[in-house]
């Protein structure tokens, strides 16, 4: 579908959506704030590849007889938003569906419309989330866990992997193939190796706000003390959901264990530089405009 073709059916929702008198989303910069383990609400969102995770919800926002658990992962096939297995099993996308300016509104649309959809079917699409559209801070359960598994492939998308035809391994194959290798670094919060190519990074996704973690990676630049060890370097960073993602370039050949005691490390000195008062000196406002004329924004 072409651009032109996807705006047409957004501004048809969004008339749709003023004619019935509902108020579109309101933007939130940081959407799954509040939420248990926001920075790895924001790793499903935007870097990890093939990965899980299983939520509780509260009784009130779904109602009787509904499932009280749902499993979020990246993406579903064919870019479904959702589905609800035959068994019961309900499982959301958070890199599909519609978006507005609230991923948590957004994810809790197509969390909510899975619920009611029927048992042993996909959801193709779902209505655009306003302002009146309950968030996930609404809809689960506060005090549960949100443990992320992250998988070297897709076989999560189906019960039996053995009992596929021809067509749905094959299929299964090619998404599989596309997916970039990863793995978590483990010691510390929401770090993550990767391998891209024949190149190798860590991506880590830091959980103070991001003007706050910028100010602290460019204390560490400016002192030769941003890299993961020898054979390191620090590419620059990227914001996500209101979250600054520092970006590594490692040894090929290194793997995600062979980080951990730097990356534990590393966590203690950037959490020195985040308690650090003074104002940036001048080495390190230079530092910090370097790190923002090279910075992107995603979403």
């Amino acid at each position: 579908m072409g651009k032109a073709s996807r705006r047409s059916r957004g501004s048809a929702r969004e008339l749709h959506q003023r004619e019935a008198g509902a108020q579109p989303a309101p933007f939130v910069a940081r959407p799954f704030e509040g939420l248990t383990a926001e920075t790895e609400w924001v790793a499903l969102r935007e870097i990890l590849p093939a990965a899980t995770a299983t939520v509780q919800l509260r009784p009130s926002a779904v109602g009787a007889g509904a499932p009280t658990t749902a499993t979020i992962a990246t993406v579903l096939p064919l870019a479904w938003p959702g589905l609800h297995r035959a068994d019961g099993q309900v499982l959301v996308a958070t890199q599909s569906g519609s978006t507005t300016g609230d991923a948590s509104r957004d994810i809790a649309q197509v969390l909510l419309t899975t619920l009611a959809a029927e048992p042993g079917s996909p959801v193709l699409a779902t209505p655009l989330a306003t302002a009146q559209t309950p968030r996930l801070q609404d809809v689960l359960d506060p005090a549960a866990p949100f443990d992320v598994t992250v998988h070297d492939g897709f076989e999560f998308w189906v019960d039996g992997v053995a009992e596929l035809d021809d067509e749905g391994k094959a299929s299964l194959e090619r998404a599989n193939s596309a997916a970039v290798p990863t793995s978590r670094v483990a010691g510390v919060d929401s770090a993550y190796w990767c391998r891209i190519g024949e190149r190798t990074h860590i991506r880590w996704v830091l959980p103070q706000d991001e003007d706050v973690a910028t100010d602290a990676l460019a204390r560490l630049h400016a002192a030769h003390e941003s890299g993961l060890g020898e054979g390191t370097r620090l590419l620059g960073a990227f914001r996500a959901c209101g979250l600054l993602v520092p970006v590594w370039d490692l040894d090929p050949d290194s793997s995600a264990a062979d980080h951990e005691g730097a990356a534990a490390a590393w966590q203690q000195r950037y959490d020195a530089a985040v308690a650090t008062s003074e104002a940036l000196s001048g080495d390190e406002r230079r530092a910090r405009a370097g790190l923002l004329s090279r910075q992107v924004t995603l979403r």
